[in-house]
């Protein structure tokens, strides 16, 4: 049984929550196996008067270990067009509002030109905020969240909060083999 000595602290889960983001975004194979879940418990044995035979549940696939090279890669080309880990290790308690809003900007127009240029996004639902939708059994739960009272079975009726995104496509440059991806930006030397 685990204790929670054994979990993770917060601050443990950030980088671990960023690195299962961009590979999320750059595998779909495994964004594929986080869309399907967790595989079904085996069905416990029958219980029967007589010892039953105690069947051993196969082992699980052994897991692929994720390389950081496309988060790492994504993550460049943030700082590249948006200055985005600049912007992020700046401390702003120096700065007006005013200024913070005008660096805000440049980093929201590089962002949406990287993701235009590297992504296809698309809404996960076509109605529009604030639409009320019935969803019915079956429905594709990774990709709609339930939130507020939720209590019963299928089919749920509720407001769209948020249309949610999905990335149909990536197209992330090709890395020569020799690339060092941990170099999110090199150091400049101005002679």
């Amino acid at each position: 049984m685990s204790t929670s000595n054994n979990l993770p602290s917060f601050w443990s889960r950030i980088p671990l929550a960023f690195s299962s983001f961009f590979k999320i975004l750059g595998d779909a194979e495994f964004a594929a196996r986080i869309q399907r879940g967790p595989a079904p418990e085996p069905a416990a044995a029958p219980v029967a008067p007589a010892p039953a035979p105690v069947v051993t549940p196969p082992p699980p696939p052994p897991l692929r270990e994720a390389t950081p090279d496309a988060a790492l890669q994504l993550l460049a080309l943030l700082q590249r067009e948006a200055r985005l880990i600049d912007f992020t290790q700046e401390n702003l308690a120096g700065y007006a509002d005013a200024d913070i809003g005008a660096a805000a900007r440049v980093v929201h127009e590089g962002c949406s030109k990287v993701l235009r240029e590297h992504f296809t996004i698309e809404a996960v639902r076509s109605e529009a905020e604030g639409s009320r939708i019935t969803l019915d059994e079956g429905f594709d739960a990774a990709s709609v969240r339930l939130t507020g009272n939720v209590v019963g079975k299928p089919p749920f009726k509720g407001a769209l909060s948020h249309r949610g995104w999905r990335a149909t496509s990536v197209r992330l440059p090709k890395l020569a083999e020799a690339h060092d991806a941990k170099i999110l930006a090199p150091a400049e030397v101005e002679l």
